[in-house]
């Protein structure tokens, strides 16, 4: 449980950022898979953002593969979204401050920057 709790606030920190001025970013350059730009050791989380305003977060969580679905919602910078896992629910509004087709950067309410990069679909062979 604590596990799961920290988690999304993980994502929380990754997706959000408090700015003074609201801006308009293009949501379709949130659309697809976003990884940590410096994972931290021992960490793998990959964010899926769709174009219909669903999200899936994968990752490691002791081990085990973890699958937490919700929705989301961009309005300007805003990022506004609900994820549910068991019978938790994290609902949560964050600012994004850099959005472009390959970075993703933002701070939480608490001043704290992540930084995102768009993951790369690996081509077959």
């Amino acid at each position: 449980m604590r596990t799961l709790i920290g988690f999304g606030l993980v994502l929380a920190l990754t997706c959000g950022a408090t700015a003074a001025n609201q801006q308009k970013l293009d949501g379709k350059k949130l659309v697809g898979k976003w990884e940590p730009a410096t994972p931290k050791k021992g960490e793998q989380m990959v964010m899926e953002f769709t174009k219909d305003g669903k999200i899936v977060v994968t990752g490691d969580m002791g081990g085990k593969e973890v699958k937490i679905e919700g929705t989301y919602k961009l309005d300007g910078d805003k990022l506004s979204f609900v994820l549910k896992f068991m019978d938790i629910e994290i609902k949560e509004t964050v600012t994004i401050t850099k959005l472009t087709d390959t970075e993703m950067e933002g701070e939480d309410k608490d001043k704290k920057k992540e930084s995102f990069k768009k993951v790369v679909p690996k081509l077959e062979k």
